[in-house]
């Protein structure tokens, strides 16, 4: 049995993009409900400190972030990419306790206090990008992760992995040409946001896309992982995993087209905890992406949390 720990906030349910909106708050009840149930009690549940302006300027430009700081609203609704990405007046406290979750997991896995991590947080953030918002991301909560592990623990050689149906454009885009960050990606295409071509290699080959046609489940998403991902993981041998688990690849999900279930989420990350236990003693900081459907997002969260437990 691993030693996992759950890392998450009230604050992240103060984001309300509006009632209509399918990033919504229940997302981040129908988690917690899901990773709340007998089988998860031995797992110990942290709270979720807010982040620093130095922590976002690891990815972020600072006159992104003083806008976004800037214009949060006291009341109402301020959209930032045309309709997509919104903020309330709890959208800030939100997105900081999110970067507050992706840095103090990196701290506990670094420092031995956790084994591995899961970040129940919410937005996503692996399409924001470091000057702009995008695709429900306000920050990058992943990239920030990698680049606050590459920081404080002087770490040259941080990977992330990421499964979400949506290519992470916003973490590519940070770590195309820093070469001691890896970042993998499979994701439907052509879909939203239209990046993550096989051709887009990074600086050194650092970035590893692998595109999948929508419709396309088990077998072919099992298949780019072991033939493709796993062995450019290994071969980075990173000293820290980060995990963009996005569970909108489920079949379920009203917004994606791809037909995982949840014994893929549970296999890849058995897959990619054997490759971390061979690198980085088992160094994981999983930090949840999309996911719409909020059964699809219950059980594929509860598939990756049990997998990273060790059962």
């Amino acid at each position: 049995m691993n030693n996992t720990v759950i890392l998450s906030s009230d604050a992240c349910l103060g984001h309300f993009p509006g009632p209509e909106h399918p990033e919504c708050p229940d997302r981040l009840i129908a988690v917690r409900d899901a990773l709340t149930t007998p089988e998860f009690e031995s797992i110990p549940w942290r709270h979720a400190p807010m982040g620093t302006k130095e922590q976002l300027l690891l990815v972020h430009t600072p006159e992104y972030v003083k806008r976004i700081e800037t214009i949060r609203p006291k009341v109402g609704y301020v959209p930032l990419d045309g309709g997509d990405t919104i903020m309330s007046p709890g959208t800030w406290d939100c997105v900081m306790s999110c970067v507050g979750a992706a840095c103090l997991g990196v701290d506990m896995v670094m420092k031995g206090e956790a084994d591995n991590v899961f970040c129940a947080t919410r937005p996503c953030g692996h399409h924001a990008e470091p000057d702009r918002a995008m695709g429900f991301c306000v920050f990058n909560h992943a990239a920030i992760g990698a680049a606050y592990a590459c920081e404080k623990y002087k770490l040259d050689r941080v990977a992330i992995v990421d499964f979400d149906v949506h290519h992470g454009n916003g973490t590519q885009d940070a770590f195309y040409h820093r070469p001691e960050i890896f970042y993998a990606s499979t994701h439907q295409s052509p879909f939203y946001p239209g990046s993550g071509a096989r051709y887009e290699t990074g600086i050194d080959h650092n970035i590893v896309n692998v595109p999948l046609s929508r419709g396309a489940g088990s077998d072919k998403f099992r298949n780019a992982m072991t033939f493709e991902i796993l062995p450019a993981l290994k071969k980075f041998n990173p000293s820290i995993l980060i995990v963009s688990a996005g569970f909108d690849a489920h079949r379920k999900d009203p917004l994606g087209g791809l037909s995982f279930t949840d014994d893929d989420f549970y296999w890849v990350t058995k897959e990619l905890m054997k490759v971390a236990d061979e690198c980085c003693d088992g160094k994981i900081v999983s930090i949840l992406e999309g996911g719409y459907s909020l059964d699809g997002l219950a059980s594929g969260s509860a598939a990756h949390v049990r997998a990273l437990m060790g059962n």
